[in-house]
């Protein structure tokens, strides 16, 4: 009896703790994720930093036609589509809170990998065979849209996009099996976008893809990387050399607040601490952080506070096949960890090391502390010890070896020694109802009023009167699956902003599911996205 009342008390103790743990977070999600901390983690992605020419003692100019809040993968998509669409003349000022880059974009894990028959079943349920399936495609052209915009620069060896062989790894059976039944549910419907994947068996999958010989099952597919650091960086350095007069990008310099037009000035007034500005249009391109300027998505687009490492090889590990591989690691009942490799330097040592990340859904359960965590200047112990030690496990101690020899070549790098050369965290913004938000902004969101529409005739100039009616856009809530989502995601919201949309036949590959409005918000709940983990 004594022992019973002992296991008990853990419980109801346990009980109480997760119970107050969810009270926590529910007030987290309700409160503004503030603005990005000035001391993030170092992500491996960036170093070096690339040299752009930002403003950054300059004054900011009076006013522009487009403001843009953030500088990762939404925000130079929307800039790239602004600029190659637009009117001539246009002008866009785009504001970054810290570096370029240096969000959720540059920490991330480097894939573009779309969750395809992961999704699929619930897509169909959801909205139906037809949104599905464009769903589905929207998801795969992000390769191929971001491969076409780095070779239209001649960056794409520097961007490092690939094609890669994705592998679904799995280490449980029921799990395996769903995913398998997942694969041919889609298979049957959208049988030329899965002609490319197929299921290997346990001890093959071990064998062949130099695995751990607890894995149950390995499902193949076509997939991609890149380093996102490099693309972004790189593209918005061809715009600010094409574009000089059109283009201001300001680093160091976060939007502190936004007011309403008023009868003095007709315009959004935008603060920052180096002065305000005007604008008829801004774009929210900042993701996890999107509910500080836009209050009524708190709770609709929640931060997350993702890990990412960079870790040396083993010594037995192949990184010719590794390399050319993406991996996703599925544990029991829920969660999963990532990994790609960087490919070697021609000519060079470098290369080659193991971005690899995750954690979050520990053991099964959503580590609670990290929803609503707008802060990547640390890193939740407990997840920075799984990913720090699970590649050895995942790919089998026999095919790991001995801990890599490199360490001694790099005795004056900044990173560290040992297998783990960094860990850094990075803010999702996680949707609640698991699609991107992307659209015009009502004002019952942003609780501001919209600058009047322009009217024939007016003072203002040509430029801004070709645009669509003055107002606040965003594109947010890509739950982790940014790289797949953000390109084409912001490239139709620029084409909005343009009033380019029907004449570019938005809707024939822009998924309708993904728009923001009123009746879609009040649905949206937390409760709902709870249910799914």
């Amino acid at each position: 009896m004594g022992q019973l009342l002992s296991r008990l008390k853990v419980v109801i103790g346990t009980l109480r703790e997760l119970d107050a743990e969810y009270h926590a977070f529910q007030k987290r999600v309700n409160l503004s994720p503030g603005l990005p901390v000035n001391e993030p983690t170092l992500p491996f992605w960036t170093v070096p930093p690339t040299n752009l020419p930002t403003r950054i003692n300059s004054a900011l100019p009076t006013h522009v036609d487009v403001l843009v809040i953030g500088s990762g993968i939404t925000g130079v998509s929307c800039v790239r589509t602004l600029l190659k669409k637009g009117p001539p003349g246009l002008r866009i000022l785009v504001l970054e809170a810290r570096d370029v880059c240096s969000g959720a974009t540059g920490r991330n894990g480097g894939h573009i990998n779309p969750p395809l028959f992961h999704d699929y079943v619930q897509l169909k349920s959801e909205f139906g065979i037809e949104s599905a399936k464009r769903i589905i495609r929207f998801r795969r052209a992000h390769l191929s849209a971001l491969r076409e915009a780095v070779e239209d620069i001649g960056a794409l060896d520097y961007s490092q996009i690939r094609d890669v062989e994705k592998l679904d790894v799995y280490f449980d059976h029921d799990t395996f099996k769903e995913e398998v039944k997942a694969l041919e549910a889609w298979r049957k419907d959208m049988p030329e976008e899965a002609a490319d994947s197929r299921v290997v068996e346990s001890g093959e999958a071990s064998k062949m893809f130099q695995l751990s010989e607890d894995v149950v099952g390995v499902i193949v597919s076509p997939g991609g990387a890149a380093h996102p650091y490099r693309t972004v960086t790189t593209i918005f350095a061809d715009l600010l050399n094409r574009y000089p007069d059109q283009l201001d990008l300001f680093t160091q310099t976060p939007c502190t607040g936004i007011t309403s037009p008023s009868s003095v000035t007709p315009h959004y007034i935008v603060q920052t601490p180096r002065g305000t500005t005007t604008a008829h249009h801004i774009i929210h391109a900042t993701n996890g952080w999107t509910s500080h300027l836009l209050p009524g998505m708190r709770g609709k687009v929640i931060p997350l506070r993702g890990t990412m490492t960079a870790q040396r090889p083993g010594t037995r590990l192949p990184t010719d096949t590794v390399g050319s591989r993406a991996h996703i690691f599925y544990y029991p009942v829920k969660g999963f960890d990532y990994l790609t490799q960087l490919p070697k330097r021609k000519g060079e040592d470098e290369g080659g090391e193991l971005l690899f990340g995750g954690g979050a859904l520990q053991a099964g359960g959503l580590v609670m502390s990290e929803l609503g965590v707008a802060d990547d200047g640390g890193y939740h112990l407990g997840i920075a010890s799984h990913v720090q030690g699970a590649l050895p496990e995942y790919f089998g101690r026999g095919n790991w070896g001995a801990e890599s020899a490199d360490v001694a070549k790099e005795e004056n790098s900044a990173w560290e020694e040992g297998r783990v050369k960094a860990v850094w965290t990075g803010i999702i913004g996680i949707s609640v109802d698991q699609q991107p938000w992307v659209g015009r902004v009502p004002s019952v969101i942003s609780g501001r009023t919209a600058p009047p529409p322009f009217l024939t005739g007016a003072s203002e100039n040509a430029v801004a009167r070709s645009l669509a009616p003055p107002g606040e856009w965003v594109s947010t809530g890509y739950t982790g699956e940014g790289m797949v989502h953000a390109w084409l995601c912001a490239n139709a919201l620029a084409l909005m902003v343009l009033g380019l949309e029907n004449e570019e036949d938005v809707h024939t590959w822009f998924p309708d599911e993904y728009r923001l409005s009123e009746k879609r918000r009040k649905k949206a709940t937390i409760e709902q996205f709870m249910a799914e983990y």
